[in-house]
């Protein structure tokens, strides 16, 4: 949860990332994680080729980028298309902490069943814009633990709602989901340029929240739901 102005540096890092020219041992601190569930990215993504947009304008990627994402309505989910900027926040862990995240905060919107602030080290879960004239995703019925699809590079990871951002930005996610997702998770220099499609399915709730496998079994389920009704 912060205001990222994204340096030279990091800039040019994930626009080569996203066209696939950094070395590998650049790209992800780890091996590309398994397709999660049963549905697949080419599935999802066919049903959000076209955007009915329910938000009262759009939303800019970074803080010196023009406003040009909408928020989609679709039957059971909203949805965006939009670059992903990495979330350290909550609690302090090897990689996300002061020291690794200039914008980093120890506390994050939502928080596990134990009242302590979620992990984004270790938990995919996604930020939403918080509340403004543009768009109340509680009035979407997008809540704190709720499912969200994040795909990108034709894989699918199931995340949580897990932080708000500001209210003019959008497209960003906690550090295990780049992570799983092959995205460099480095909170300073990371993330991808573009090419994430975020669905948020509505009324959902994982529980607890702090359940990734939780999260994947729901997701699923909401994911064949949304295949159906779209």
């Amino acid at each position: 949860m912060r205001f990222r102005t994204l340096t030279l540096a990091a800039a040019s890092g994930t626009a080569l990332l996203a066209a696939g020219l950094l070395p590998a041992h650049a790209s992800a601190a780890s091996p590309r994680s398994a397709q999660e569930g049963t549905v697949s990215a080419a599935d999802l993504l066919a049903k959000v080729t076209s955007c009915s947009q329910i938000s009262n304008g759009k939303y800019r990627t970074d803080e010196e980028t023009s406003a040009t994402v909408p928020v989609c309505g679709k039957n059971g989910a909203v949805f965006w298309k939009a670059d992903m900027d990495i979330d350290c926040d909550g609690q302090r862990t090897t990689n996300c902490n002061e020291n690794r995240d200039p914008w980093y905060q120890d506390d994050t919107a939502f928080h596990q069943s134990d009242g302590k602030p979620l992990k984004a080290e270790t938990l995919p879960y996604v930020v939403v814009p918080s509340t403004s004239s543009i768009w109340n995703y509680s009035n979407s019925g997008i809540k704190g633990g709720g499912v969200v699809a994040v795909i990108y590079n034709n894989k699918v990871e199931y995340a949580v709602v897990g932080d708000t951002g500001p209210t003019q930005i959008i497209g960003e996610a906690s550090y295990a989901t780049a992570k799983a997702l092959g995205i460099d998770p480095d909170p300073a220099t990371g993330g991808a340029d573009s090419g994430v499609t975020y669905i948020l399915f509505k009324n959902s709730t994982v529980s607890p929240i702090e359940s990734h496998s939780a999260a994947v079994s729901l997701g699923d389920q909401l994911a064949k739901q949304f295949i159906a009704n779209n």
